[in-house]
């Protein structure tokens, strides 16, 4: 105990957890943090689509969905490359979890009532990497807005 205490008083910014692993799960939910991101903003209601997007896809409740969500946006902060984070999911999901992905990324984007060109440009590479049709890309936004 005593080691942890002088480990933490040692750093100058404090105690840092370790990076979660930059498994399909969690990049998937450093993209939605990415997503609700990608104006500048970080509200609120972005922040409970991603909770409810976690508890719903991985079966876990409010609280374990809010720690995952804060082990994503600590690894969506130390990994900048967005194909990067997006090429992780490609590899590791279905097509039918890819459209889910680029669904649960729209609803995000949609949470705070505005969309953004930021927004529209960061999905569109997305889609790109996650080899979605721009024709069925379109479909899955229009249904996210609805």
């Amino acid at each position: 105990m005593l080691e942890t205490l002088l480990a933490f008083l040692n750093k100058p910014s404090g105690y840092q957890t370790p990076l979660p692993e930059a498994d399909a799960r969690h990049a998937m939910g450093a993209l939605m943090v990415r997503a609700a991101k990608a104006d500048n903003t970080y509200l609120f209601e972005e922040i409970q689509v991603i909770d409810r997007v976690l508890a719903g896809r991985y079966g876990l409740n409010p609280i374990e969905a809010a720690k995952m969500r804060a082990a994503c946006q600590k690894l969506e902060s130390q990994m900048p490359d967005t194909s990067e984070m997006t090429g992780i999911l490609k590899n590791a999901i279905s097509s039918d979890e890819k459209e889910a992905t680029l669904s649960a990324l729209w609803a995000v984007v949609y949470a705070d009532g505005v969309n953004h060109a930021e927004e529209d440009a960061l999905l569109h590479q997305i889609e790109d990497v996650l080899g979605i049709s721009p024709e069925r890309a379109k479909e899955l936004q229009i249904a996210a807005q609805t």
